[in-house]
């Protein structure tokens, strides 16, 4: 599991561009780190109250805000940002490019509490800010697996080193399917019940094969051929064929993978020369799409066959 919280640098640099964020000051404290993956708006606190007061928080200081502090002489409006600052918070943030008061600048280096400015609307900060938290902070591991979006449903195939999951997955590609990750999966459990795979930044849409080496999968194939992250719907563990044991026929007991505390339907597909184990797990992914459309083909085929049994015990009597 990744250990919880990260610091202001990486919240700056993730949504620097998205949210247009500049850096006025405190720029000491950018070390400094978020533990909360929530946002406040410190009205009640400006005003000298701080019971309850979230201090873990990055504190977002809106048009209500500011305006207060320009309403306050000079004196007094350094007192009450200067008890904003002592309870340590670990960031603050102006929005709507509003003029900023020195004082919350010199304070700001004073407490090494970095003071950032974007151009946006207060919410929209608010909102953008949480759900990049929110996604930072989610239970995480990484697995050794190959992540697919097969017809729309993403598939995590599995398997020991050797068995052919990045040639698998290089098939999928090849008949028009997309490439989430190859070989390193970023596993995340997103708002506590479902679990969505990524590629490491550095490596993803990146393809190791043996005897021909890496290949960038965008490049060759186009930019319809890559997905930077989706949802983990299905578990297909891929394993040397074993003539001793006894795979599953019929698929009429479902089997489950369980990933980061979420189960996750799973199949294991035994591999041996001949076995186009491309188009089985493309028949997998849409057979997984009929059951979630209510359509399961052994429960049809039970129907059928009692159909068929009460017919025949009829004609008997």
């Amino acid at each position: 599991m990744k250990k919880k919280g990260i610091c202001v640098l990486d919240f700056y640099n993730g949504l620097k561009d998205q949210l247009r964020l500049s850096i006025l000051g405190g720029k000491q404290g950018l070390e400094n780190r978020l533990s909360v993956a929530e946002l406040n708006r410190p009205g009640l606190a400006i005003t000298g109250f701080f019971d309850y007061f979230a201090h873990k928080r990055i504190q977002v200081f809106g048009k209500a805000e500011m305006s207060y502090l320009r309403s306050l002489m000079r004196e007094e409006r350094f007192e009450r940002l200067k008890q904003i600052f002592l309870q340590k918070v670990p960031c603050i943030i102006i929005a709507r490019k509003l003029t900023v008061p020195q004082e919350l600048i010199q304070l700001a280096d004073e407490h090494k509490t970095p003071l950032l400015r974007s151009p946006y609307m207060t919410m929209k900060l608010i909102n953008h800010g949480t759900m990049f938290l929110a996604d930072e902070f989610a239970p995480s591991m990484i697995i050794n697996a190959d992540h697919i979006e097969v017809y729309g449903v993403g598939v995590l195939i599995l398997g020991k080193s050797g068995v052919g999951k990045s040639e698998t997955a290089l098939g999928l590609i090849n008949r028009g399917h997309r490439l989430i990750s190859d070989d390193v999966v970023v596993l995340k459990l997103v708002e506590s019940n479902f679990v969505v795979g990524e590629g490491q930044s550095i490596t993803q849409h990146f393809m190791e094969l043996r005897g021909i080496g890496l290949i960038n999968v965008q490049q060759l194939f186009g930019v319809g051929s890559v997905k930077v992250r989706k949802k983990v719907e299905l578990v297909i563990t891929l394993e040397i064929w074993d003539p001793n044991k006894e795979y599953e026929r019929l698929g009429i007991e479902n089997q489950y993978y369980t990933l980061l505390g979420t189960k996750i339907p799973h199949f294991i597909l035994p591999v041996k020369p001949g076995r186009d184990v491309v188009t089985l797990v493309e028949v997998a992914a849409l057979n997984f799409r009929l059951k979630k459309m209510g359509i399961n083909p052994v429960e049809e085929l039970d129907k059928k066959l009692m159909a068929e049994m009460q017919k025949e015990a009829m004609e008997r009597k």
